[in-house]
């Protein structure tokens, strides 16, 4: 199939780890390698964000990436990007005048919707929508510090009533929906992947103190990925060190305000010793570092999927993570890791002790975590069931050339 992503903010081809660089640029870049892998033509159009980038550039993966002229040619903060779909959605609908008509579109992230949708019923070419967040959870756990549009819920609330189907990634995310008026029938629950080849338990680790047992946690430096919690278990859980990986590269931490903030936090808790920041780590490095932790910990105050979880499992990392969003799925309690409340220091910190202590079970729950991410999570897998679903929405929506 010739398959269109769109991804307005989070190009594939981007450094992880800034502020709006983290899941949707994995999830993107690794759903048109399989894809690609599988046979299909894929194409990702990601907006040009500096005013050297090519228009088309070939991923080693055999795709293409092809930057959209929408807006100033310059970084832009995805939240002030709205008023730049419809340039966004136009360059499209143009381009696609060519001999290159996609067979379906798959939107991420809901302004990428919004573009999609509109050069799709120019078109005549189906859309596939995936949130990857959702605003109503946001605007619950961040209140006036969400500096979503004011619109946003209601733009997607009136995408999931428009498009040809919603790719949720969890459970937790088709109740949301349904809560905002979106029908259950019209969404499709297909997880993330994770890179088995990348992420798996033989290679090399990387270096560790001796005599302290190891925690890993991963994300981008912003408050809701729940580091200010795991810091202040750490002081309930001795004779281990903790280790932060994210944000910007090592050199440029002390730049980051939040990275300041985290370290106060350490100092103030008595761990300053014990709990380092890494910064930013390529994604093809990233094993080595899952591969040198006793147990990964996950501790958001919400996720929409969270792909470190996965990642960790497929190492043979058992999880110590919160009870929310799409960690709730991926990650069994009590037979791949440990589920606690979300922002519960205390809690958190009695699960990282108690595996801790217990060598056998921890064992038990790698091995078991290994398997899970194997078995149900490979992305071949859920590049198969996505082409699925493009097939039964493009049956039913054959696309058009567009005319002058």
């Amino acid at each position: 199939m010739r398959i269109a992503m769109i991804s307005e903010h989070a190009s594939p081809l981007a450094v992880l780890g800034g502020e709006d660089a983290g899941g949707q640029n994995t999830h993107v870049a690794e759903l048109s390698a399989a894809l690609a892998a599988a046979g299909h033509e894929v194409r990702v159009y990601t907006r040009r964000d500096a005013p050297d980038l090519p228009v088309t550039v070939r991923s080693p993966d055999g795709y293409d990436v092809v930057h959209v002229p929408a807006g100033p040619a310059e970084p832009v903060a995805k939240d002030a990007l709205l008023p730049h779909m419809r340039e966004f959605s136009r360059w499209l609908i143009e381009r696609w005048r060519g001999d290159w008509v996609p067979e379906v579109i798959h939107a991420h992230f809901w302004m990428s919707g919004l573009a999609g949708l509109t050069a799709g019923r120019q078109t005549g070419v189906p859309v596939v929508q995936t949130y990857h967040a959702l605003g109503t959870v946001k605007r619950r756990y961040q209140g006036v510090q969400d500096t979503s549009p004011a619109r946003r819920v209601s733009y997607e609330r009136e995408l999931g009533r428009s498009v040809d189907r919603i790719v949720a990634q969890c459970r937790d995310e088709v109740g949301e929906l349904v809560r905002m008026g979106v029908p259950r029938s019209r969404m499709t629950v297909v997880p993330s992947g994770v890179n088995l080849a990348t992420f798996a338990p033989l290679g090399p680790a990387a270096d560790r103190e001796p005599g302290l047992a190891r925690i890993l946690t991963v994300g981008r430096l912003v408050e809701r990925k729940g580091f200010q919690t795991v810091i202040r278990a750490m002081a309930l859980v001795p004779d281990a060190e903790c280790l932060v990986v994210g944000g910007p590269p090592e050199g440029l931490l002390e730049t980051d305000p939040y990275a300041r903030r985290l370290r106060a936090l350490a100092e103030s808790c008595g761990v300053a010793d014990r709990v380092h920041l890494v910064g930013a780590v390529p994604r093809e490095e990233m094993g080595r570092w899952y591969r040198s932790a006793d147990l990964l910990v996950a501790a958001p105050w919400y996720e929409p999927f969270g792909l470190t979880p996965l990642e960790a499992m497929a190492c043979g990392v058992p999880v110590v993570g919160t009870a929310v969003g799409g960690i709730r799925d991926t990650v069994l309690d009590g037979t791949t890791g440990d589920l606690v409340p979300a922002r519960d220091p205390q809690a958190l910190a009695t699960a990282i002790q108690g595996l801790l202590d217990d060598r056998i079970r921890r064992f038990a729950y790698a091995a078991a975590a290994r398997e899970r991410a194997r078995a149900r999570y490979s992305w071949a897998a859920t590049a198969e069931r996505l082409v699925e679903v493009y097939s039964e929405v493009a049956a039913v929506r054959r696309p058009t050339r567009v005319v002058a």
